[in-house]
């Protein structure tokens, strides 16, 4: 249902031209599976949040379409039916509110078809509810600016959202999801410092404090494969506080 992408160019971030969503803190869970709905219900309004639950694919396109919610939570199967085409279709009238998929559908190809057709984020199921928490309260926090993105570009370091591939100074470097999580979360702040529980609980979705040294070992091995010689800051660090990513580097 979605067009051609058509990009213009922001301060180093490609984005497709939309209006900036709004609005309180509402959520649409779109799932068929009754008492997965329900569960998922009472942990998000434990959080704070309020929840709308639609069962099939037109009740949620109908609900999604309103405008009234914050984030959508879209399971990718709704009795039969393709999920995913709520989204394909909210995009293509130039709705960008912020949209998870959950589904049961494990492979690469399956969650690359899920990111085109314009969702923010992928669960696989089964799935911790607390998680699934964690990432809506991440959509929350990027707020408009970053709805729509499909590109990111800062000095030389380039990525693809679409096809998740990571360039620097025009070569392609390979990196496993996590760190190409943690490289998005760097590359939409930079210049930035963030902090090693900021990158716990939005990175790995751990609730700080707990000691660990998961950030920093990632981290580390995120600065070797951008940079094997060492030569370039690319990823520098603020002593005690954390990390930031350099703009001139």
């Amino acid at each position: 249902m979605s067009g051609d992408i058509s990009s213009s160019v922001d301060l180093g971030v490609f984005r497709e031209e939309q209006p900036k969503p709004g609005g309180s803190s509402r959520v649409l869970v779109i799932e068929n599976d009754r008492e997965l709905a329900e569960e998922i219900r009472l942990e998000l309004e434990a959080g704070g949040h309020a929840v709308q639950v639609a069962e099939t694919l037109t009740e949620g396109l109908r609900a999604a379409r309103s405008g009234d919610a914050s984030v959508l939570v879209v399971d990718r199967l709704l009795d039969g039916e393709n999920g995913l085409s709520i989204i394909e279709a909210l995009r293509g009238e130039g709705k960008w509110t912020p949209a998870l998929a959950i589904s049961e559908l494990t492979s690469v190809d399956e969650r690359i078809a899920g990111l085109k057709a314009g969702c923010d984020d992928y669960l696989v199921k089964p799935f911790d509810v607390r998680e699934l928490t964690a990432r809506i309260g991440a959509l929350l926090r990027r707020g408009g600016d970053d709805v729509g993105v499909i590109r990111l570009r800062v000095g030389d370091l380039e990525m693809d959202l679409i096809d998740r591939t990571v360039r620097y100074e025009g070569r392609l470097v390979d990196l496993v999801p996590r760190e190409f999580k943690l490289l998005e979360y760097f590359m939409r702040r930079p210049g930035q410092t963030v902090t090693r529980a900021m990158l716990l609980e939005d990175v790995w979705n751990f609730q700080p404090p707990a000691y660990t040294n998961v950030v920093d070992v990632q981290v580390g091995n995120l600065r070797r494969k951008l940079d094997p010689t060492g030569d370039r800051r690319v990823i520098v660090s603020v002593r005690s506080v954390g990390f930031k990513l350099n703009p001139d580097h």
